[in-house]
C-alpha cells in the first residue's frame, strides 16, 4: 500500500472520532471529564472496555508471542477472570460506597495522606509508562507505513499521534471515551476476523480447515503442566493473569473510571461480568490470528530480510505479513485495526492520568468549576508531553515483545499498589503513615534483587508472578511499620 492510501484511510477515520468528540462533548464540565456524569449505559462501557483491555499490543504483540509461547497466554485469560471476581464483588462496591472520582482517595481515607499520595504517585508511573509501551508500537508502524517514505522524524510521528488523541478528549473525556471505545473496538475486532479468513483464503482453507490446521499444529497447546521452571507453567501463568488482572483493571484509574461512570454498582457489576466474558474468545481470536500467521511463513516464500526482521522482534509477524504479502485488504485492515486498537486503550489513559493528577496530585476537589477547567486542560497537555518524551526513550531502550515488557514493568510498578490495598481491605490495622512511601519504593528494588538471586541459585526465574512477591513484600512492609508505630507509642 502507498503511504497516500494509508493516510487517506486515518483522515476518515480520525474525522469520524473527532465527530464523536464534538457530538459527545457539547455541555461537558468536569463531572463529565472524569466520570462522565455517571450516567453511561453499561453495555456500551462492556464492550468499549475490551478495546481498551486489548490495544495496540495485543494486536500486533499477542499474534507475535504464538511462536515462542503458542497459546499459553489463554491460561492468563484465565486467571483474569478470578480477577475480575474480585474487582466485581471487592473493589467495585467499596468505590461506589465511598463515592470515589479518584480510586486512590481510598488510601486516603484508609490509611492516611501519605498512602494517599504514594498510590496515585505509583498508578501515574504504571500507566504512563505502560500507555507510552502501546504507542511507541503504533507510532512506530505508522512511521514504517506512512512518514519513512515522506521523511517525517519520528519525534513529529509521536507528537501528531498524541496531538490526535488531544484533540477529541480534551473536552468530553471519559463522556467522549465511552463512545470512541465502542466505535474503535468494534473495528478492530472486524479487522482481526475478516484477517483470518482472508489469510485462510490465501491458504486455500476454508473456516473449518483454518480451525482444524491450528489445532493441529504444535503452537495450539495451551496447558503447560510438566516443569514447574517453565515460565509458561500453569501455576504462574493463571496466577500472574489474576494479580495482573486485580492491579491493571481494579487498582488501575484508567479502567475503573469507566465503570465508575456506570448508574449504580449493580449496573458496573453487568458490565464487569460482561466484558470479562467477551474478553475469553476475543483473546482467542488474536492467538489463532497469530498461528495462522505463522503457518502462512511456511506456506508462502518470504523474503529472507523480512523472515529476519521477524525472528529478531516477533512484534514485526502481523505487520509485515499483512501489508507485503497479502491483498491489499488485509493491509487497509491492519492499518484501521492496528490504530483503533492503540487508541481506544491510550485514550481513556490519557484521560485517567489527566484525572488522577488533577484530583490526586493538585488537590483541586473543591475547586469551582472554571477554575477546575483550566486546570485539567493544562494538566492534559502536560502529560501528552511526558508521554512524547517517554515514548523517544522506550524507542531507544526497548529491545523484547513489548507486551512481555508492558507486563515485566508492571510487576514493579504496580506490586506496591497490590501490597497497600491488600493491607486496606482486608486487615483493619493502621500502618505508620508517614513511612509508607518508604515501604513503597523499597519494595520493586528488593524484587530486583530478589529475581536475581533466584535466577543465580536456582533454575527458576521469576516472570510476570513478580507482582504477586512484589505485592507481598509491600503487604510485610506496612505489617512491620505498623508493628513499628505501635513500639513507638
Amino acid at each position: 500500500m502507498s503511504p497516500v492510501t494509508v493516510f487517506s484511510i486515518l483522515l476518515a477515520y480520525f474525522a469520524l472520532l473527532l465527530l464523536i468528540g464534538y457530538i459527545t462533548s457539547r455541555k461537558a464540565d468536569s463531572a463529565s471529564f472524569f466520570i462522565g456524569n455517571r450516567k453511561s449505559p453499561w453495555y456500551i462501557v462492556a464492550i468499549g472496555m475490551v478495546g481498551s483491555t486489548i490495544s495496540g499490543v495485543t494486536f500486533i504483540s499477542v499474534p507475535g508471542w504464538v511462536g515462542s509461547s503458542h497459546f499459553a497466554y489463554m491460561q492468563m485469560v484465565l486467571g483474569y477472570l478470578a480477577g475480575y471476581f474480585v474487582i466485581a464483588n471487592i473493589l467495585l462496591p467499596t468505590y461506589y460506597r465511598l463515592n470515589l472520582t479518584s480510586i486512590y482517595t481510598y488510601l486516603e481515607r484508609r490509611m492516611g495522606f501519605s498512602s494517599y499520595k504514594t498510590g496515585a504517585a505509583f498508578f501515574l508511573i504504571s500507566r504512563i509508562v505502560g500507555s507510552a509501551c502501546r504507542l511507541y508500537l503504533v507510532a512506530n508502524v505508522l512511521q514504517i507505513m506512512i512518514f519513512d517514505a515522506w521523511h517525517v522524524p519520528f519525534i513529529a510521528t509521536v507528537i501528531i499521534t498524541i496531538l490526535l488523541i488531544w484533540l477529541y478528549t480534551f473536552r468530553g473525556g471519559v463522556k467522549t471515551i465511552i463512545w470512541t471505545d465502542i466505535v474503535q473496538a468494534l473495528i478492530f475486532l472486524a479487522a482481526v476476523a475478516i484477517s483470518v479468513i482472508i489469510i485462510g483464503k490465501e491458504m486455500n482453507l476454508n473456516p473449518g480447515d483454518i480451525i482444524n490446521k491450528i489445532a493441529e499444529s504444535n503452537y495450539s497447546q495451551m496447558f503447560f503442566f510438566d516443569d514447574l521452571a517453565d515460565k509458561r507453567h500453569f501455576i504462574w501463568q493463571f496466577l500472574s493473569g489474576a494479580f495482573i488482572c486485580i492491579v491493571m483493571t481494579g487498582l488501575d484509574q484508567d479502567m475503573m473510571q469507566k465503570n465508575l461512570s456506570c448508574r449504580n454498582i449493580r449496573d458496573a457489576k453487568k458490565n464487569m461480568f460482561t466484558f470479562s466474558m467477551i474478553l475469553v474468545p476475543v483473546n482467542l481470536l488474536f492467538l489463532c490470528l497469530g498461528a495462522l500467521l505463522f503457518l502462512y511463513t511456511k506456506h508462502t516464500a518470504i523474503a529472507q530480510d523480512d523472515m529476519n526482521l521477524i525472528t529478531v522482534q516477533s512484534d514485526n509477524l502481523y505487520p509485515i505479513i499483512a501489508t507485503r504479502y497479502l491483498s491489499p485488504i488485509a493491509g487497509i485492515l491492519f492499518v484501521l485495526g492496528i490504530v483503533a486498537a492503540a487508541y481506544s486503550s491510550a485514550d481513556s489513559a490519557l484521560t485517567a492520568l489527566t484525572t488522577s493528577f488533577t484530583v490526586d496530585i493538585l488537590n483541586t476537589k473543591n475547586l469551582e468549576e472554571k477554575k477546575l477547567q483550566k486546570i485539567r486542560i493544562k494538566t492534559h497537555i502536560m502529560i501528552s508531553v511526558i508521554m512524547v518524551i517517554i515514548i523517544l526513550i522506550f524507542r531507544v531502550v526497548n529491545d523484547r515483545n513489548v507486551i512481555s515488557a508492558i507486563f515485566t514493568y508492571a510487576g514493579f510498578t504496580y506490586g506496591p499498589l497490590l501490597g497497600m490495598y491488600a493491607y486496606g481491605l482486608f486487615t483493619k490495622l493502621q500502618p505508620h503513615d508517614k513511612f509508607v512511601p518508604v515501604v513503597a519504593i523499597l519494595s520493586p528494588f528488593i524484587c530486583i534483587g530478589l529475581k536475581a538471586i533466584v535466577k543465580y541459585f536456582t533454575v527458576y526465574e521469576i516472570g510476570f508472578e513478580l507482582l504477586i512477591y512484589n505485592g507481598l513484600i509491600t503487604f510485610i512492609g506496612l505489617l512491620i511499620v505498623t508493628r513499628w508505630k505501635r513500639l513507638n507509642k
